[in-house]
Formats: structure tokens, C-alpha cells, sequence
């Protein structure tokens, strides 16, 4: 299979595609989202890789990353407002861990 210019094998764009690598840092995004919640992993995610991928509008991966940011927006505000007095309603949203202690 052709990715640009050279032949990529077909596990390696299952695995590994090229514009996983292609930031400018070096860094998969994979190695910093996988420590995030859903909405927030996959809006930083679309901001990562705008404009990295052949062929994809960069506007089309920010669209996509606003989507994911207001549903997070959305999700927070809806669990504040209902349980703001609540332990659970304080989680970091990029935690999967403990939620933050009031002080």
C-alpha cells in the first residue's frame, strides 16, 4: 500500500501511519492522550494532528477537536450542576484517577 511517495506496509498503517510521528515535537499523541479522559484525549488529539494527514482539511481535525471540547464542556457542567456538593463532581477531567480534594 502507498502512503505519499514511498510503499508502507499494510500493518504499518494499522500501527503506525505516518502522520503518527510527524509532529514536529517527535512525540506520538497516543503517548500524552492515553492519560486523558475520552473527550479531552480525543480534542487534543484532532489539535495534535491538524494538518499532519494527506489529503484532510486542518479546519475539518479543528472542527472535530471543538466538537470534542464542548461535549466535554457540556458533560462537566452537567455533572457539576447536578451534584456540585458531591466528591465525584470535582474529578479532573483529565483524570481517571482520585477526585481533587476541596481545600
Amino acid at each position: 500500500m502507498r502512503a505519499g511517495s514511498e510503499v508502507v506496509p499494510m500493518s504499518d498503517l494499522v500501527n503506525h501511519p505516518p502522520h503518527y510521528g510527524s509532529h514536529p515535537s517527535g512525540v506520538e499523541c497516543i503517548q500524552i492522550v492515553e492519560h486523558m479522559n475520552f473527550c479531552v484525549g480525543n480534542a487534543i488529539k484532532y489539535l495534535w494532528r491538524a494538518g499532519l494527514k494527506d489529503g484532510v482539511d486542518p479546519v475539518e481535525d479543528l472542527q472535530k477537536a471543538a466538537w470534542y471540547i464542548n461535549r466535554e464542556i457540556e458533560r462537566v457542567q452537567c455533572r457539576t450542576s447536578t451534584s456540585a456538593s458531591t466528591p465525584e463532581a470535582r474529578t479532573a477531567p483529565w483524570s481517571h484517577g482520585p477526585p481533587i480534594r476541596a481545600s
